[in-house]
């Protein structure tokens, strides 16, 4: 039989790689920047920014409407369906 120190030895082994999950690096501290600098970044990353055109914007907003009415007349589809089948297992207004 082995003796209580064996058994914790082999029980620390086998939890050592287990028992803390690894921490990630620190991040180093950002440099803190004044608000005109902070703008004139702001203004750079904005010209990196690939913007849609006129027709693209067009097109996008169409087939937003359009998914809008789709959904409005498929959810009043399904409540007046809805109403219907408590009206007839309720017996409401009958």
């Amino acid at each position: 039989m082995a003796s209580n120190e064996a058994t914790k030895k082999m029980d620390l082994g086998r939890n050592a790689s287990r028992s803390t999950p690894p921490t990630p690096p620190a991040r180093p501290a950002q440099k803190r920047v004044g608000p005109f600098e902070f703008l004139q970044q702001v203004r750079d990353e904005g010209r990196k920014v690939t913007w849609p055109t006129r027709k693209e914007t067009l097109v996008t907003t169409l087939m937003v409407f359009v998914m809008v009415v789709v959904a409005s007349v498929f959810f009043t589809v399904v409540d007046q369906v809805l109403r219907y089948a408590v009206t007839l297992v309720l017996g409401i207004g009958a």
